[in-house]
């Protein structure tokens, strides 16, 4: 069967997942860093990292084992308080939704970010991953 492209902006798109080719390490951690932002481990295996905030809007990054054994980069929003305090963090988000979210908000900060992953593609350090 041959590999169908899906489109950002679409519902399709909204059910994708981008899994890292590798485990989690600070080499892996430095590869990632976006925009000036570095990843933060917050538990565990589970770091994150702002990718867009504002005072109406925000997403972080969040890396984690969200699917088996599988590192992913997905999404999760913050709940902020006196303007720099992180109180909670949503659910992950899948990624394809996040991104979907973010150009709601800003078309070309999702355009941004879109070639931040094609880059991952691009050096192997991860993939495009459709979940059912």
């Amino acid at each position: 069967m041959p590999e169908q492209e899906i489109t950002p902006g679409t519902k399709e798109f909204e059910k994708m997942i981008f899994k890292l080719n590798g485990d989690m390490d600070s080499k892996n951690a430095q590869a990632l860093e976006y925009n000036g932002g570095k990843l933060q481990e917050i538990q565990k295996d589970v770091y994150v990292m702002p990718v867009y905030v504002t005072d109406e809007f925000n997403l972080f990054f969040v890396v984690s084992k969200l699917i088996g054994d599988d590192w992913v980069i997905a999404f999760t929003q913050a709940t902020i308080q006196n303007e720099t305090e992180i109180t909670d963090l949503t659910d992950p988000i899948p990624t394809g939704r996040g991104l979907n979210m973010l150009g709601e908000q800003s078309a070309a900060d999702a355009n941004q970010l879109l070639k931040y992953f094609q880059t991952l593609v691009d050096t192997k350090r991860g993939e495009w991953r459709l979940i059912q």
